[in-house]
């Protein structure tokens, strides 16, 4: 592979594009030779104009040599034509000589998606080499949450191979490059794609990338081992060669065909069995190695026996990778052998079909013939997700079939992975806020958050973090945790953890102060929302509390939400006793559904139905019916003051109704909002309503000669609990005095 630089270069040392698109088409179907030299000749252009503008940038060799050589690694690895032009095109649009947009328009969005899927996965290394963790020892747990990273980092199968062949190409080039930009680039090479390469399975750039980059972060070990190979190197050679005619004779004997190779061990491998096993380097047993290939499965264990007849083998040194998979899916059969001239010698065995899987990983899996226009085929979304298992499956579980278990338990796509300032990696479930990230990294940190940093800008309390922010938690040796944090509503705290950390906090805290801050939390919250003449007490005992006191401290303490008691208040106005009573005088029909309604209707069948005008109910307020004439049923609050003078005057026309339980309406709401008066007022609360998708109905506002300002604004909402959010939301505003919901 190494070779291809030469094989295509003048005297000038510009890439011969002809003999290049040559020699690609005798090893992948080229459909457009085209669009290649269309690329070549844009990337030749770019690189061009800035050698004449003597711009710098961070390269050892030309963009297009570099190109020439990722395009070889992408065609032994059978990739289609869309991976070779991204290829082509990545390194001037990471240099920022050739705009994203400039690619999509000439060469289509699947080549530029492509290369924008592999600049993030450079982003993110980028960031992991900031943190300057040692190489050979540094964590497990950071390397493998920056594997998980770039698993959620990426949509396309072909992302991280291309990014794989252009680390390949970069590497092989820091040759004659500068000690620092070596160990730069090797440093990454190891801890990031060597072990990618690795988990996808593709042997053959694992084992390359492990000996370049161990090249240069070990070099006194890897010139030793390096130098005693060397040294073996034509004895070793000719051993081989009569152990390969012996096998071969005698299993073509038996009627099998086969292959048989001499297979030379990587420095790093024998390097690391050294350091692992703790012994010389003239104990490691596979240095003299073979590799037989046979047609069937059947094959290998007949080809095993044969092994085995003809030299005895060595006890625990004997692996079945085929009835036990390795993580990353190899399967072949490994023995270890006492052979000729009573030397030890590695055998492999495995079918023509296991070792593409070996040498190609997931690419033995790629197929792009017969693919669709976007390059997907039928069995796109599995490739994709057996892709992402592969890449997240843990090295200590061992044991393939718990693998679906704990992807489902453990770590799935569907979390997100943030950094620390010094470059750390944090896992986070989705939605989670700075103060999430803060409880995670430490309680005392969570407990004494004031703000928080993403990416160098302040963002509210309230965002919601992203696969590769960078987070700063903004800190007060004074401050502590709000009781506006236990209220889910106010998006503050979105994991379980973290709000058992809040209320653990505030349980901590003196009863009687707990007491008063619990009352004013569910007073002026049932109030907000149109809920009087509540019996507290009666709520309290619902929910197994003695006193109201009770409640309160639990509500002050953080162990009881006030959306419970909510909940308990509806049932109380629900079941109120006069209402009980005036429904208790009508049949007893099966409730029934109204034609396109959210509205469901006892007593009386199918009627058309309507939401008063004087109090606006929405869903998940208790509500009561009454029969109109020609206008079908209106449907009230419970508490509505015209309904209470309907039942006193004309109960039997009064009939008990409920909303569905999935309701798909948007219902009018009257808000109103008390403020101090100032310049921006009202577009801060359209601002807001826009963002949580409210639709306005109307807004008038009177100001006040004391300064304030009061705002009456009709909202659609589809759900109390959405109302609820709305109104805490509507409180956080600057300059807001009160908001609740308005009763006419």
């Amino acid at each position: 592979m190494v070779k291809v630089r030469d094989d295509h270069l003048v005297n000038d040392g510009q890439v011969d594009v002809d003999a290049w698109i040559a020699s690609l088409t005798e090893q992948i179907e080229i459909r457009d030779e085209d669009q290649i030299r269309k690329a070549c000749d844009m990337a030749q252009t770019f690189e061009s104009q800035a050698i004449a503008n003597h711009e710098q940038w961070n390269a050892d060799i030309s963009s297009l040599q570099i190109a020439t050589e990722m395009t070889q690694v992408l065609a032994e690895l059978h990739m289609d034509q869309a991976s070779i032009v991204a290829a082509i095109l990545y390194r001037p649009v990471r240099e920022g000589r050739m705009a994203l947009n400039l690619v999509a328009r000439q060469f289509g969005e699947e080549i530029a998606k492509l290369i924008d899927g592999v600049l993030k996965m450079a982003a993110i290394t980028q960031a992991q080499s900031a943190s300057k963790l040692k190489v050979l020892g540094q964590s497990e747990a950071q390397v493998e949450h920056m594997r998980k990273m770039l698993v959620a980092m990426i949509d396309d199968v072909r992302v991280p191979l291309i990014k794989l062949a252009e680390r390949t190409s970069v590497i092989r080039a820091v040759k004659n490059a500068s000690d620092e930009r070596r160990l730069k680039v090797a440093r990454e090479v190891f801890d990031i794609y060597a072990p990618l390469a690795h988990r996808l399975g593709i042997g053959q750039i694992k084992w390359e990338l492990e000996d370049l980059s161990f090249r240069y972060l070990e070099p006194d070990a890897y010139k030793k081992i390096a130098k005693l190979l060397s040294e073996k190197r034509l004895g070793r050679q000719q051993y081989i060669d009569n152990v390969v005619e012996t096998l071969k004779n005698a299993i073509e004997g038996a009627g099998i065909e086969c292959d048989i190779q001499g297979r030379a061990k990587h420095i790093y491998s024998i390097w690391r069995k050294m350091q692992r096993k703790n012994i010389d380097f003239s104990e490691v047993y596979d240095i003299r190695a073979v590799r037989i290939l046979v047609p069937e499965l059947k094959d290998c264990y007949a080809a095993l026996g044969i092994t085995h007849t003809f030299w005895r083998h060595i006890p625990h040194e004997f692996d079945d990778y085929i009835a036990n998979p390795k993580e990353n899916g190899y399967r072949s059969l490994h023995t270890a052998v006492i052979g000729p001239e009573n030397k030890v010698l590695e055998v492999q065995i495995r079918t023509f079909e296991m070792h593409d899987d070996a040498e190609l990983g997931v690419c033995a899996h790629w197929l792009y013939k017969g693919t669709d226009v976007n390059g997907k085929d039928d069995g796109y979304e599995e490739k994709i997700s057996w892709l992402r298992q592969v890449l997240e499956w843990h090295d200590e579980l061992g044991d393939i079939n718990d693998l679906s278990q704990s992807l489902r338990q453990d770590v799935t796509p569907d979390r997100v992975y943030v950094f620390t300032p010094d470059g750390h990696v944090v896992d986070l479930q989705p939605e989670s806020t700075p103060i999430d990230f803060a409880y995670r990294v430490h309680t005392e940190i969570g407990h004494r958050c004031r703000g928080a940093k993403v990416n160098g800008r302040i963002v509210p309390l309230t965002y919601n973090v992203k696969t590769g922010d960078q987070i700063e938690i903004l800190t007060s040796r004074d401050a502590q945790p709000s009781r506006d944090w236990l209220n889910p509503e106010n998006g503050y705290v979105n994991t379980t953890r973290s709000r058992a950390k809040v209320a653990s906090w505030f349980k901590s805290q003196a009863r009687d102060q707990n007491i008063i801050d619990g009352k004013g939390i569910l007073e002026p919250e049932l109030k907000r929302i149109g809920f009087h003449n509540i019996d507290l007490q009666q709520i309290a005992v619902d929910m197994n509390f003695k006193e109201i006191e009770d409640l309160y401290a639990a509500i002050g303490a953080g162990t009881v939400r006030t959306s419970q008691a909510i909940h308990h208040a509806q049932k109380q106005l629900k079941h109120d006793d006069a209402t009980d009573h005036q429904l208790s005088l009508l049949p007893s029909v099966p409730a029934q559904p109204v034609d396109g309604s959210d509205i469901y209707i006892h007593g009386v069948g199918k009627l058309l139905s309507n939401i008063a005008t004087c109090c606006h109910p929405v869903p998940g307020d208790p509500i009561a019916g009454f029969i109109t004439q020609g206008r079908g049923v209106s449907i009230h609050k419970a508490d509505c003051a015209n309904l209470l003078n309907l039942k006193q005057n004309q109960s039997n026309r009064i009939t008990e109704v409920n909303w569905g339980k999935t309701p798909e309406k948007l219902y009018p709401v009257d808000l109103m909002l008390k403020a101090y008066d100032r310049r921006g007022l009202l577009k801060d609360v359209s601002m807001t309503l826009a963002f949580e998708d409210i639709n306005i109905l109307s807004m008038n506002t009177v100001s006040q000669q004391d300064g304030t300002a009061d705002l009456l604004v009709t909202v659609e909402i589809d759900s109390l609990s959405h109302l609820g959010k709305l109104l805490n939301r509507l409180q956080q505003l600057p300059n807001i005095m009160d908001v609740r919901r308005h009763n006419q």
